[in-house]
């Protein structure tokens, strides 16, 4: 870790590692107590430890005192063309904007799932959309959450514009599309007929988002090699994300218990189809940024990419859905291959 990193996360402002609430949990989603009626225990002290653990509580660093203009701003190793001969032969400068790209692209994809579905499947609830998750711990921790995220959005907002004045590019974020998941998640609210089904598809979404995106920051915060403004960016993030965890898995558990059988089923879907988003590499993101960096070759690159079945998902690591499958004891009744994923223990 570089004396930057240590600035941010080893100072008394930002603490590291995971609130004592959630020590000693198994990974994945952690555990709750189902049959607590006035909700879990993880919850209560959740909400009695916001003012401790929320980033949002902690003094701001200066990102550009911080910043480090000889790393690169995004893992190469995970770009979905990082061996691809047109990409190598690339001129260093090119390939340097292409990480900052990157990184913009990350930031902006990670603002609409705080934006686009969790923090409106948050409001849901606390609207009455489900009646039986009327709690006022529940309540005041979805309230939280809701700060968390858009105190996210703006953490995400700074490192994309401190990227911009450092770099000294234009990058724009509303030159690139709605990121793939949220484009998916509209498609299927908007093509559901019912409202308890568009409601559900909206919860699900938020649900796999909430439980998986510690997998997705990990890609950054675990990276000892990129701007060290990037990667604490996504620690600080990921440890609201551990206790976001616990609340979203609450919701989709209780929920999912109160539902009829059909209700059940298509819940089950949409949490698979918001899986199936929140994987996927999304290409037509990369394709916009093509253009924009001017890349000669770029779209031919990107459709032999695509065309290789063998490449591996950007995020595969599961555990967090799949322990929530477990525990919603419906695991005899889904069908997905866990295979091509990794699901930890």
């Amino acid at each position: 870790m570089t004396n930057a990193q240590n600035a941010v996360l080893e100072s008394e402002e930002f603490p590291t590692g995971l609130p004592e609430e959630l020590k000693g949990l198994p990974e994945g989603v952690p555990r709750h107590n189902p049959d607590d009626q006035v909700e879990s225990a993880v919850i209560r002290r959740l909400v009695g430890n916001w003012h401790r653990r929320a980033t949002v509580k902690r003094d701001e660093p200066d990102l550009d005192e911080l910043f480090e203009l000889d790393r690169p701003d995004y893992p190469e190793g995970i770009l979905p063309f990082h061996d691809h001969p047109t990409y190598l032969a690339l001129d260093p400068d090119k390939r340097s904007e292409l990480l900052s790209w990157a990184w913009i692209a990350y930031n902006r994809h990670t603002i609409m799932a705080e934006q686009k579905v969790a923090n409106p499947a948050f409001a849901l609830v606390m609207e009455g959309e489900y009646p039986m998750l009327q709690d006022e711990a529940l309540t005041i921790s979805l309230a939280q959450a809701m700060v968390d995220e858009q105190y996210h959005t703006l953490m995400h907002l700074n490192a994309s514009a401190v990227t911009r004045r450092r770099r000294g590019r234009a990058m724009p974020d509303n030159e690139l599309p709605m990121s793939h998941t949220a484009r998916e998640h509209l498609r299927l609210r908007d093509t559901a007929t019912e409202r308890w089904q568009k409601s559900l598809t909206t919860l699900a979404f938020a649900t796999v988002s909430e439980i998986s995106i510690n997998a997705y920051l990990d890609l950054l915060a675990d990276d000892p090699d990129i701007q060290p403004v990037n990667s604490s960016t996504a620690k600080l993030h990921n440890r609201d994300e551990y206790c976001h965890a616990s609340i979203s898995a609450v919701l989709a558990e209780q929920v999912h218990d109160k539902l009829d059988e059909p209700g059940q089923l298509y819940f089950r879907d949409m949490l698979f189809e918001g899986l199936e988003a929140f994987v996927a590499t999304d290409y037509t993101t990369w394709h916009r940024i093509m253009d924009l960096a001017g890349v000669e070759g770029g779209h031919e690159m990107l459709a032999d990419c695509q065309a290789e079945t063998s490449r591996k998902r950007l995020v595969r690591d599961y555990t967090g859905l799949h322990t929530l499958i477990e525990r919603m004891g419906v695991q005899e009744l889904v069908e997905f291959d866990w295979s091509k994923s990794h699901v930890g223990r």
